[in-house]
């Protein structure tokens, strides 16, 4: 019997936008970075003037808002470049997170036969699980307008909704595995 594996990466149809606020991310960070380190060399002049007065703490608190800023979109501009991988493997689901391609955040696996109920968020049935008492919804998509598939599952007596965008290829794959009754159409 022959393995069932697809992976696929999920990207923004329209990276324009994504593309124009990660280079401003850059070049904020940049200007931040040159601000604190402006700040920090006049800190020196600033202690020999006016000693530990008023200009003195107005200067320290501008390096430590301007440095901390640079540092906070350091930390967190690749999160502007996010993709999300799906990954099918003989019934088994993966998900991840992927950030300018270079840092890689496992989000779950799940067996696709303990799905209770899978079908189109267009569909009738969408609405009757999302309106359930109790139900954490998970977002793992990036275009709205593209065909999003929900799955609807209990776990440790949560009841969840793992919202994703897959290719007409893994849909099938993921039609195949599914128990009988789980796919909803309306």
């Amino acid at each position: 019997m022959m393995d069932q594996f697809l992976e696929e990466v999920v990207t923004k149809r329209n990276r324009g936008v994504q593309t124009a606020s990660y280079i401003a991310a850059n070049l904020l960070m940049v200007l931040l970075g040159l601000t604190a380190f402006l700040y920090f060399t006049s800190l020196t002049t600033v202690l020999t003037q006016e000693g530990f007065g008023g200009a003195f703490f107005i200067t320290v608190a501008s390096i430590l808002l301007f440095g901390g800023g640079a540092v906070l979109l350091f930390l967190y501009r690749d999160r502007l470049k996010m993709e999300y991988e799906y990954t099918f493997t003989n019934g088994q689901m993966d998900f991840a997170q992927v950030y300018n391609n270079k840092k890689r955040k496992n989000l779950g696996t799940m067996n696709i036969r303990n799905v209770e109920a899978c079908g189109l968020v267009s569909s009738g049935s969408f609405n009757r699980y999302i309106n359930m008492q109790g139900v954490k919804r998970t977002n793992w998509f990036l275009n709205r307008e593209a065909e999003l598939l929900y799955f609807y599952f209990q776990k440790e007596n949560q009841k969840r909704i793992i919202i994703i965008e897959p290719s007409e290829e893994m849909l099938a794959l993921i039609k195949r595995s599914l128990s009988q009754g789980a796919w909803q159409n309306n």
